[in-house]
């Protein structure tokens, strides 16, 4: 807690200090204007503005600018060379797609070659070797037609000799008799119509 006491209470605590509207320390009254609006002194706020405004204009033009327009140079050139570059990339990548197209359009074309001039020669092969077994077929046919000539020619005539044999084997079993190999031999012959 704070006491305030009566000779603290009596005394003056501001005294030997300035205020706002109190006299500056050498005595002189204050005018009461703000001193930046006080007209006594415009001629020398001119003076210090115009040679604040030439130095900061200075430093501006001398140095500020050419450093922000060598930075905007440099940045317009970079981006220019990425632009450049990002064009030649795309050409280049362009011109590989359009050769790998070309290489792949000319690889289905030989396939395609390829594979018809395989269906063509397997085409002939299997056309040789039809017309090969065609003809080892009608070779072994005739070969065949032959031999069945043959054997029934054969068995054809086996079978005179074989009807005379059982005829005259009949004979001699059922008649007891016998009879020449002529006499059955024109009775087959009748009797077949020969």
């Amino acid at each position: 807690m704070f006491v305030v006491t009566t000779a603290y209470a009596q005394s003056n605590p501001t005294e030997g200090t300035n205020s706002e509207t109190g006299a500056l320390e050498g005595g002189a009254p204050a005018s009461g204007v703000f001193p930046p609006f006080d007209s006594s002194t415009f001629a020398s706020q001119l003076l210090w503005l115009a040679i604040t405004f030439g130095l900061f204009y200075l430093l501006m033009s001398r140095v500020i600018v050419p450093r922000i327009g060598g930075i905007l140079e440099h940045r317009r050139d970079r981006i220019a060379q990425d632009l450049d570059e990002a064009n030649r990339l795309k050409e280049e990548a362009d011109n590989a797609i359009a050769a790998y197209e070309q290489e792949l359009a000319d690889a289905r074309k030989k396939a395609s070659a390829i594979a018809e001039t395989a269906r063509e020669k397997a085409k002939a092969a299997a056309e040789a070797e039809r017309a090969s077994t065609e003809a080892e077929l009608g070779a072994k046919m005739a070969e065949a037609e032959k031999s069945i000539a043959a054997i029934k020619t054969k068995a054809l005539a086996d079978v005179d000799t074989i009807a005379e044999d059982a005829a005259t084997d009949v004979v001699k079993h059922l008649l007891g008799g016998s009879v020449t190999k002529a006499e059955v031999a024109a009775a087959i012959r009748a009797a077949s119509g020969k």
